[in-house]
Parts: C-alpha cells; structure tokens; sequence
C-alpha cells in the first residue's frame, strides 16, 4: 500500500516523481507494463485524489515523524515550547531579580523548573524515532520564545506599575567592599529624600542580637530614639545562646537627615523569617539577602548580607543577665561590649555618612557629629577612606 502521507511530504518538499516513486518509505510497486515509475505513481496519486478514495497509512494513529504526528502535543513539541519559555523566564529574572524575579526567584526555582523540562525533553528527544526538526517544532520553538518574553514582561511590569517594585540588577553585579559590604549602582531608596537604614532579623537569632546593637547606637549617632526600647535575649537553644539584644522592632526614629525601617520577627520561635511590609522590602532581600539574616541596606545602594555585623561570641560572657551591661557600655562608648560592637556600628554610620553626602574632612564640621566622640569621627573617616 502506497504511504500517501510520505508522499505528500515528499512532494511538499519539491521531489521529483521519478525519485518519489523509489524511496522506499513510499510504498510504491509500478507494474513493468506501466513504463516509467514516477508517472505511474503521479497517475494514480491524481486518479486517488479525484475519486476521493486517498486514505492514510493509518487512520487513527499518525505515523512518528509525520507532518500530521508532529502536529499533536507530544513530549518533544512541549519541550520546544517549554524549553525556551522557562530559559527566557529564567534569564530575565536572574539579570532584574526585582520586579521580575520576585513572584518566582531565578536561583533556586526557576532554574530548578529549567532543569527539570530540559532533561524530559532531551530524554524525549534521545527517545524518538521520527524527525527531531520541522516546520511544526520551529514555529513551537518561537512560540515559547514569545511565550517567555510575555510572561517575564507582564510580570515585570505588573510589579513595576502596581506595587511600585524598583528596579534591581543581579546580586553578581554588586562590588564588593570591607567588612563584607557590597555596592551597587541602585537607585536610592529614600524617605522624602532621606536615605533608610533597612534592618532584616529575628530576635531569637543569635548574630542578629549581637548586630542589633551596631544599629542602635549608629541611630542614636544620627538622631533622636524613642518608642518600646528594650532588651532581651537570643534563643537559648541556638549557637551562643541568649545573647543580649535591643529589639529594634518597637523603635522610633527622630532625624533630619536619615530615615530607619526595619523587618524584626519578635516571636521569639527559632527558625521564623520575618515579614517586609513592602515591595522594596521585599525586593532587596530576595535580591540580595541570600536567605540569611541578620541583613542591612543603606540608602538601597549599600548591602550587607552573609554575616553578622558584630560576632555574638564576643557577647558571651554577657549572656542571659548583661543586657543593660551591654546597652550602658555602647551608650557610653566605653568597655569590652563596646569594643566588640564599635567596628560594626562604625561601618554602618561610615555607609550612612557617605549617603548623607558627607565625606573626609568634614565631618567634624558637620552639625549632627556633635555628639560623635573624636574616636568616632576619626574610625568613620578611616572606614570611607577604604570605600569605593
């Protein structure tokens, strides 16, 4: 029986009929009587074709490799559609983790998903025993490509227009600086013109206790603190347990040149992340928090994130009963706590000064170093000498 789906494959290609009538796939045995194979074989396609009586090899199932088989939702046409629109969704979210990467993250989801469709259908394609390439594939192929710039584009601007997500680059295009900060060319993220102090951390950790005295007195440096200001402790269960802390959390920030907002779980249960409250929240930590805490940012263009600001092990012979110890000695910048503290609040202020638009030589001119010590003024000029 002649394959007439073969040969109207054969034919769409531009195929002779003498070389149609041989090809083996074909089917075609033209009686000797009938002189030349390909016009025996035009012949009877014609006479088939105007009697209506043409049918397929099989009429159910398309032959693999078939025009009409290539045309059906199989593995390897999903994965020509899959493929590229999650590499594209990949891509794009890994290069602006904010907005698009913060519905699903690049690293680890979205490339955990890439890796999945393209084994399936790398093993789809290593299965088949049809064509792995035609018409049909090459437009699904474009199809994700779209498909992929659609979906990280609404995303994107969904992020950007409704929640007023900002424009982040990858954590890989970060510089880095002493004392395990980063810089970036981020805009600013400020307050009516004030740069933040953003503060990422739970009470029962640990390194956030101990760090949380670093952001306390570099806002006592910059403004006036009031609200629920009080001490606690750390999990007594975790690494340096019960490690004194000042919950930032109830704090109130007075200052005509910086602004503070900070993400404290105060629940006190081990393992709890804290909650943001706000999409750039939000953006800055999924972009370069790195799943740790405790985390800071300074004027959205300075990160600090991977360790803590002060080491809670410093603290130890202050745990469970020196929290006031600890707070009298960092207020009076006198002490062992304060000189285990001093190099973590000095860095923050140094990042801050730099944000405020001052810099070497004029700090001790500014109004608001007032109440810096000369050790302050001279440490927070030695640390922007060492910056970008």
């Amino acid at each position: 029986m002649v394959d007439w789906d073969r040969v109207e494959e054969l034919r769409s290609k531009g195929t002779e009929w003498s070389k149609i009538a041989v090809d083996p796939k074909v089917g075609f045995h033209a009686d000797e009587s009938a002189g030349d194979p390909g016009r025996a074989l035009r012949a009877l396609y014609h006479r088939s074709k105007a009697r209506g009586r043409r049918k397929p090899q099989t009429p159910t199932t398309p032959r693999p490799g078939s025009a009409a088989g290539e045309s059906r939702w199989t593995l390897i046409r999903i994965g020509f559609l899959a493929v590229p629109l999650v590499a594209i969704w990949f891509l794009i979210a890994y290069l602006v983790p904010s907005p698009v990467g913060l519905l699903v993250p690049a690293i680890p989801y979205l490339g955990l998903v890439l890796a999945v469709v393209a084994f399936v259908f790398v093993f789809a394609l290593w299965r088949s025993t049809g064509r792995r390439w035609s018409a049909v594939y090459r437009s699904t192929l474009i199809g994700g490509i779209v498909l992929g710039l659609v979906v990280a584009g609404l995303i994107g601007l969904a992020g950007s227009l409704l929640f007023g997500c900002p424009y982040l680059p990858p954590a890989s295009s970060l510089t880095s600086e002493p004392d395990n900060w980063e810089v970036g060319h981020m805009a600013p993220w400020q307050d009516n013109g004030k740069p933040i102090l953003y503060s990422y951390g739970s009470t029962w950790c640990p390194f956030c206790s101990a760090s949380s005295w670093a952001f306390y007195k570099a806002l006592t440096q910059f403004g006036s603190v009031s609200g629920a200001v009080f001490t606690d402790y750390s999990s007594s269960t975790d690494v340096d347990p019960s490690t004194p802390e000042v919950v930032l959390a109830g704090i109130q920030l007075s200052s005509t040149t910086i602004s503070f907002q900070v993400s404290e779980d105060t629940s006190g249960v081990e393992g709890t992340s804290p909650a943001t409250t706000s999409c750039f929240q939000l953006a800055y930590v999924a972009a370069y928090g790195g799943g740790s805490i405790p985390f800071g940012v300074v004027n959205g263009q300075y990160v600090h994130a991977g360790a803590s600001f002060v080491n809670p092990a410093d603290l130890k012979n202050y745990q469970l009963t020196g929290d006031q110890t600890v707070k009298g000695s960092v207020l009076n910048e006198t002490g062992t706590p304060w000189t285990a503290i001093q190099g973590g609040t000095w860095w923050i202020m140094t990042y801050l000064a730099k944000a405020t638009g001052l810099s070497i030589g004029k700090l001790s001119n500014w109004p608001g170093a007032s109440k810096w010590s000369a050790a302050t003024i001279s440490a927070v000029e030695s640390d922007m000498n060492q910056t970008s």
